[in-house]
């Protein structure tokens, strides 16, 4: 398919004019496809992961062997989407040294694999077809170690604010019913 631009009109949601391969902490946020509530639930304040939910978080922890460059820091899944922070360029935790050269991977070297290293295998496990994730993912720059501990905290109360939470398409469901 030739690129329309009338048609092919994506916004962007990256930082302009920052380098994502440099070292750095990223907050991302990936859904599942048309927010299904695939992964497991919440109940009492705490997530509940289903067989779904476990792959993923396998998938999750096990980015650092294959890219020995990224730490994983704190992470939830939710029932249709997941949280985490990655830090790429091990040993530097947070953006510097500008225009060094890095063997690491860019975040959407990570990200992508996880997408699709999970979606195969959620997919084949429970036998379904077409894509578990959707097309894009949020990310955030974490730029200092305040916003660092912000970010973390966000991701580990996400389950206690699940009833409060935008993409808790069932809140939605139950006010339109009313």
């Amino acid at each position: 398919m030739k690129y329309d631009p009338d048609k092919h009109h994506r916004r962007s949601i990256r930082l302009k004019g920052y380098d994502y391969s440099q070292a750095g902490a990223y907050f991302v946020t990936v859904c599942i496809q048309n927010r299904e509530h695939l992964l497991g639930d919440v109940s009492g304040g705490e997530m509940h992961p289903s067989e779904a939910g476990e792959m993923v978080i396998g998938v999750w922890n096990d980015l650092t062997v294959r890219y020995p460059a990224v730490e994983l820091d704190a992470f939830a899944v939710m029932p249709n989407h997941v949280h985490g922070i990655v830090i790429v360029g091990a040993g530097q935790a947070l953006p510097c040294h500008a225009g060094a050269a890095s063997v690491a991977p860019t975040l959407g070297d990570v990200v992508r694999s996880f997408k699709s290293l999970s979606a195969i295998q959620v997919n084949r496990r429970l036998m379904r077809t077409g894509p578990l994730w959707q097309r894009n993912y949020y990310e955030r720059v974490i730029r200092n170690e305040a916003e660092l501990k912000d970010t973390r905290q966000y991701i580990l109360d996400n389950p206690a604010n699940w009833d409060h939470d935008e993409n808790n398409t069932r809140i939605l469901q139950e006010a339109q019913s009313i």
